[in-house]
């Protein structure tokens, strides 16, 4: 039978419990831990936006290429085989692997006017996504890009693509 008396205790024990942790500033740590996907679990250190984009400048402007990137992206791997197969060195920032990486992506989105990764760019500038960077190649206008950065980040002398991966921060 149902018992409204019995509910209601039960709501109210539910809803203290949930006070409880929204006093302690708490509540969204609580409520979303379960759900996000990309593993940006809130921690002490979370980055806010603005210092987002301070962090992206500083890795393109450190660095002739990097990829943001996520590891289960088809057009990621696509970009980073690109760079494999020319043998350029770049720097990859995984953003399902970063305790930041759903803000670097809005971060992305406000600099690059763009969400989708992968985000890549190439001395310090946005040159598109996965199918993009291909097409770069393709026409022979990417090894130029890549080229026209300081000598120690252009390519491996052995051919051979090192990516630099840095997924948790």
């Amino acid at each position: 039978m149902f018992n409204p008396g019995q509910h209601r205790n039960y709501f109210l024990a539910l809803f203290s419990f949930f006070s409880m942790f929204a006093r302690a500033g708490c509540l969204p740590r609580v409520a979303w831990t379960g759900c996000r996907r990309m593993g940006n679990f809130t921690s002490s250190t979370a980055l806010s936006s603005t210092s987002c984009v301070q962090y992206v400048r500083e890795m393109v402007s450190q660095n002739c290429v990097v990829i943001f990137s996520k590891t289960t992206c088809p057009y990621c791997k696509m970009a980073k085989n690109v760079f494999n197969e020319i043998g350029a060195t770049y720097k990859v920032i995984e953003l399902d692997e970063h305790n930041d990486g759903r803000r670097l992506q809005e971060a992305l989105a406000q600099m690059t006017g763009a969400r989708t990764v992968p985000r890549v760019f190439i001395n310090g500038n946005c040159i598109g996504g996965g199918s993009d960077t291909k097409q770069l190649h393709q026409q022979g206008r990417l090894l130029p890009l890549i080229q026209q950065c300081a000598p120690c980040c252009a390519t491996s002398s052995d051919g051979s693509g090192s990516g630099q991966f840095e997924s948790a921060k």
